[in-house]
């Protein structure tokens, strides 16, 4: 097996009890403490020394840099305890337990706003953020979605719920930095409003009361991606065809009672149908 020191860092085993002095645990509570306070621009190596009473290199012993750390916090705060302990049953629907995960993603991000700031493509998962993702992806098993799809919607819903968090995220930042909230800075912008006359639509949404009363940005956001999603589930199952054979043998199927089409005739053959997958993976590899 090929080893990496970035991956070895993130799925090591965590000691069961702390040890004195400086650990990595240590380390990734305090940045995470100072990114709550201050946003992901306030975290340096050298904060986060001063904060645990060591010098700057010593913490380079034990996480090799900045982007290392960012990594470890991430992970460390989706292994949090959920703030709503209450998740559906297993015999709720697929929209169910998808809001349900989206909604804690949210409320992960109402504790911890950096973690919208943590942005690209190439950060790498720990054990705590595979499994938040593995039970997204769970969420919608059965829906007859194609596993691609399957994997689309998971990060199109991810990415509403980030886009959300770092709106809040440059708010905060602005207020911390200006020391003007958020209503107030708007509301002295009246030389602007003045100029908005001219303007007929954004004249009769206001006549009507378009702003009195303002749509929270996440909930509506999240009913229409969730809307979106069970329209393309609906087309999936009006579209699906459950007449073929298992792909393994061949053998007619019976019609799956509901959920997704049954595609292997048996529990050996799906077994047959993955040591092929992975042999071929294997051989691909080498």
């Amino acid at each position: 097996m090929t080893t990496d020191p970035e991956v070895e860092l993130l799925w090591r085993e965590q000691d069961r009890e702390p040890r004195p002095g400086l650990s990595p645990a240590r380390i990734v509570r305090a940045a995470v403490e100072i990114a709550d306070a201050e946003g992901l621009e306030g975290l340096s190596m050298r904060k986060v020394a001063d904060r645990l009473g060591f010098t700057t290199m010593s913490l380079y012993r034990h996480v090799p840099g900045r982007d290392q750390l960012v990594d470890l916090m991430v992970d460390e705060v989706y292994g949090e305890p959920p703030s709503t302990p209450e998740e559906p049953g297993a015999g709720q629907g697929w929209r169910v337990r998808l809001e349900a995960a989206a909604r804690q993603g949210w409320r992960l991000r109402e504790r911890h706003p950096w973690l919208a700031e943590v942005r690209g493509s190439r950060h790498l998962p720990g054990p705590n953020g595979v499994a938040h993702y593995d039970h997204m992806l769970s969420t919608l098993t059965g829906t007859g979605l194609t596993p691609s799809e399957v994997i689309a919607v998971v990060g199109m819903l991810g990415r509403f719920v980030d886009a959300e968090a770092l709106a809040l995220v440059e708010t905060r930042r602005e207020e911390r930095r200006s020391g003007v909230s958020e209503q107030d800075w708007w509301g002295s912008r009246d030389a602007l409003y003045e100029r908005l006359d001219r303007f007929p639509t954004i004249s009769r949404l206001w006549e009507e009361g378009g702003w009195d009363h303002p749509e929270d940005s996440f909930e509506f956001g999240l009913r229409r991606q969730l809307d979106g999603i069970e329209a393309l589930i609906r087309e999936r199952d009006e579209t699906r065809d459950e007449t073929s054979g298992c792909l393994e043998c061949g053998t007619p199927l019976e019609p799956a009672p509901s959920g997704r089409p049954r595609v292997y005739c048996s529990r050996a053959c799906q077994q047959r149908a993955y040591r092929k997958r992975k042999s071929g993976q294997g051989a691909r590899n080498g």
